[in-house]
């Protein structure tokens, strides 16, 4: 029925679903109990020009037609394809109707129910995406703008609109004078298309749309940028005509640059980074350039940096997002940035510096970039200067950067962001919605916009919206030679949209595209939660569910058994398995009593155990917390399987990512504050150990390994340079820079206070240099041997095994990882690898069921940094291990 306060009629509601062109969905619970649905009158509306009451009599001023229940329910088909809608009404629309459908998805659309008396029962407007889909979309429509011959065609899908005309200002013109205003011709399609002239390269354009918008059950003419902008004026206000095959925008060293191949993509060791904290506080690096796109083509500090990483065994960079967002003011001379000789002389547990940083709001020159505006072109507050923000300049500087990271021996890694946009409806930074609008937003079942993921949700179930991140990511791939992407809560995609993406990846090839599609990686969040959650519309890309597909999908499993705790914790003092748990009790009392944490620590360690092994659903192993041999799926992990991947390579293993507490912030936050600080080096070594040494690809968070701080800001999207400030220098990690911004942390600002202030908690230079050694050794260890990176999982499950695991053997926080490899299957060198992880404060003399005999220490390990390790010895059945490291023994052939 009706509700009240619900709006003209109740048609601001859109309970119902227009899903093929001759089935409506409707919700039978909204009708009076007991009212048989078969006796009652449908009726579909729709109106151009006036607005529907559907309690009106006829004859009708508008378009309607009764529509004709149908007891039997949805269609199978159609109920699989929707299973959020299963138990809804099934509504037939006559079929002399059909070929109206076109235009009616142009109007106000309503279904109306009615007694046989003629007394309105229930009434509401319709979802229209399914409809457009069967009808109306163009999957293989060449979107945006391309060019034959110097001269561009433009082509925009709107089957919702009643006209577009392109607005194009030449280039060099004042954008506050009239534009030129050239009619678009519609196809069959639901596509408008225009060819211009040569003399358009350059030019700024919008298309001017006028459209029915269901929100506000009104028509409007909208002036929007082009969904499909390969590139934009400053703050994005215009789209700019640009040729990505013109020479002027293709650097000499992007050209030449060849993209570093992968054996097999667990090799992948990723350093996850954001372009702006690379190099804004770099003096190394031109001040013109700080921050940049072009600050990765000169010698720097940073450079140096990543090339000795590069050397020792990684292989990626991975950036946060690239493409133009919403969130940062791109105009230089509008920002507004604190002082930081101001922000230097106030107190490390101060408030004050969050207030300065905050006071900048939406005139900031920093952001993540999560908030999408525009997925083809590039984002201008990276450009090195003004002019360089408009038209091909950043397209020509994005693709120097890539160029940059080929040379140094890098692969490029792009955050893409498809399951949600900054804004939707008539806001002026919303193109999508206000171009077809109600269309590529998932909406709830009174049709509105889901914002699960913290903004407006893209359905990218529908064609378009899947066609829009294929599309994107072959530009990508194509226009700017990445090698790889990784998808922001990837679980509110579909298994087939990344399936989509793949395919088109992989039919990319090198003589037709400039790149071998085939070699680019994926992988992303696989989160499962909100509306899309348990499968509710469609199989998700979460974990366990993307086996045989090659993408991978991020492990909270190993990263919070490391760590300890959740990143939903009220108290961040959880410890874990890396962090002191039962064998080094912070004092908190967060962790329970020491029967607790001990059966928490059993529980850690099997986790850990499996996150080394891959993370594997069947592989087998001694389960310290279970005293069984368990398949890694029989392992409990928030409710699920711990195990969820076929191949090793479907799980990106890490301890820290741009998410949360970086490592040192969290160890800071869980060790006990007594702990010295040569022992907090040691500890964020043996974290990153346990990511850098399994069967998956790795991902370390930028300044992983210098102890990068946030000053304990858990969340740093919008905190600003000085939040966010990573040295190459290896002076100063950002700890004590003042209490985090109030709006995530001032719930625990009491907690972290007294440590910010405590001086004792500050690394010096030297304690920063010393985890960045042993971090290199790290990488230097993965890359010696396969062993580490054995990429099969029968290789993993008859080659990697857990010695002391169940065991009176087994020592609390020690972790024994044994990798055999006696036929020399995938190593030459060595017939086995023993890796040894203490993460307790004091020397273990490990027992071991195996002979020891013959193992001698890795030569990376006996030349590297740490003098600590080469005390470590090996008998032959026993073994020492130094406190708080890591270990390993080779066997050679």
């Amino acid at each position: 029925m009706l509700r009240p306060g619900e709006g003209v009629r109740g048609l601001e509601r859109a309970p119902g679903h227009w899903l093929r062109a001759g089935v409506i969905a409707w919700p039978g619970w909204d009708l009076p109990a007991g009212v048989d649905p078969a006796g009652l009158d449908w009726r579909l509306h729709w109106s151009a020009d006036d607005s529907i009451d559907p309690e009106a009599s006829d004859p009708l001023p508008w378009d309607n037609v009764l529509l004709r229940f149908d007891p039997a329910g949805l269609p199978a088909a159609i109920a699989a394809a929707y299973p959020h809608l299963r138990g809804r009404l099934c509504l037939r629309v006559p079929a002399a109707a059909i070929a109206q459908v076109p235009q009616a998805v142009r109007c106000e659309v309503a279904v109306s129910v009615h007694l046989p008396s003629g007394r309105l029962v229930d009434a509401g407007s319709l979802q229209l995406g399914g409809v457009i889909d069967d009808l109306l979309a163009a999957p293989d429509a060449e979107l945006g703008p391309s060019w034959q011959l110097g001269t561009p065609t433009l082509r925009l899908w709107a089957p919702t609109a009643r006209s577009v005309a392109l607005l194009l200002w030449p280039e060099g013109a004042d954008l506050h004078e009239t534009p030129q205003r050239r009619r678009m011709l519609p196809a069959v399609d639901g596509t408008w298309a225009i060819t211009g002239e040569p003399g358009w390269q350059g030019a700024r354009y919008r298309f001017e749309v006028t459209v029915y918008t269901p929100h506000h059950r009104r028509v409007v003419t909208n002036a929007v940028t082009d969904p499909y902008s390969t590139s934009l004026t400053v703050n994005s206000t215009h789209s700019v005509l640009v040729d990505l095959d013109d020479p002027r925008w293709a650097p000499q060293q992007w050209r030449q640059a060849a993209s570093p191949a992968l054996e097999d993509p667990v090799d992948q060791v990723i350093y996850e980074l954001h372009l702006r904290d690379f190099s804004v506080s770099d003096a190394s690096v031109p001040a013109g350039l700080r921050g940049s796109f072009l600050a990765p083509t000169v010698d720097s500090v940073g450079m140096a940096h990543l090339s000795r990483l590069a050397e020792a065994g990684l292989t990626t960079v991975q950036l946060l997002p690239l493409f133009d967002n919403a969130s940062v003011e791109e105009h230089p001379e509008r920002q507004l940035r604190p002082v930081w000789d101001l922000l230097r002389g106030l107190p490390p547990d101060s408030p004050e510096q969050q207030r300065h940083v905050t006071r900048a709001g939406g005139r900031s020159a920093f952001n993540w970039g999560y908030d999408p505006w525009h997925y083809f072109a590039p984002e201008g507050s990276f450009s090195s200067t003004l002019a360089s923000a408009e038209g091909g300049g950043r397209v020509s500087e994005c693709r120097a950067m890539v160029g940059a990271f080929h040379a140094a021996g890098l692969r490029v890694v792009l955050d893409q962001v498809f399951n949600h946009t900054a804004s939707a409806g008539q806001d002026t930074k919303s193109v999508l919605d206000r171009i077809v609008p109600g269309y590529y937003h998932r909406r709830d079942a009174d049709g509105a916009v889901e914002q699960s993921t913290c903004c407006p949700n893209v359905a990218t179930e529908h064609v378009m919206a899947q066609k829009l991140m294929v599309d994107a990511c072959v530009h990508w791939a194509r226009g700017y030679r990445v090698d790889g992407f990784r998808f922001d809560l990837m679980g509110h995609h579909s298994r087939a949209n990344m399936l989509a993406v793949r395919a088109a990846l992989d039919a990319l090839t090198l003589e037709a595209d400039g790149v071998d599609g085939r070699g680019i990686t994926m992988h992303g969040e696989g989160w499962d939660f909100g509306e899309v959650a348990g499968n509710a519309q469609f199989v998700q890309a979460t974990q366990g569910q993307l086996g045989g597909t090659g993408i991978a999908t991020f492990s909270d499993r190993l990263r919070d058994a490391v760590r300890g705790g959740g990143v939903w914790d009220g108290d961040p003092r959880g410890q874990g398995l890396g962090t002191g748990l039962f064998t080094a009790d912070n004092g908190w009392g967060v962790n329970g009593d020491h029967a607790t944490q001990g059966e928490r620590l059993a529980w850690c360690t099997d986790l850990v155990q499996l996150g080394l092994a891959g993370t594997l659903r069947g592989y087998r192993f001694g389960s310290n917390s279970r005293h069984a041999i368990l398949r890694g799926d029989e392992l409990e992990f928030g409710g699920g399987p711990a195990g969820y991947a076929d191949e090793p390579g479907e799980v990106i293993s890490y301890v820290d990512a741009h998410d949360n507490e970086t490592l040192f912030d969290a160890i800071t936050l869980k060790v006990h504050p007594a702990t010295p600080m040569e022992a907090r080096v040691r500890l964020n070594t043996v974290c990153l150990a346990f990511a850098t040494l399994g069967q998956s690809p790795v991902m370390w968070h930028a300044g992983a390994d210098i102890l990068r701080s946030k000053s304990l800001d858990r969340n740093s999207y919008n905190s600003g340079d000085w939040f966010n400030h990573l040295d190459f220098t290896m002076t100063d990690n950002g700890f004590g820079a003042g209490l985090p911004p109030e709006p995530d942390n001032a719930h625990t600002w009491h907690v972290l206070a007294p440590l910010l202030a405590d001086p004792r908690l500050k690394p010096h230079p030297e304690d920063i240099r010393r985890a960045h050694e042993q971090a290199l050794d790290l990488l230097r260890l993965r890359a010696s041997t396969r062993l580490f990176r054995l990429a099969r999982a029968d290789l993993v499950s008859t080659m990697v095994r857990f010695p002391v695991a169940d065991s009176w053997h087994q020592l609390p926080g020690v972790v024994v990882m044994a990798i055999d490899d006696p036929s020399a299957a995938v190593e030459e060198r060595w017939s086995s690898v023993l890796a040894v992880f203490n993460t307790t404060p004091w020397l273990v003399r490990q027992t071991l069921p195996l002979d020891g005999r013959g193992y001698r220490l890795h030569p990376v390990q006996e030349a590297g940094a740490d003098p600590e390790v080469r005390s470590c010895e090996i008998g032959a059945d026993w073994l020492t291990v130094p406190g708080r490291t890591v270990a390993v023994f080779v066997r050679p052939r």
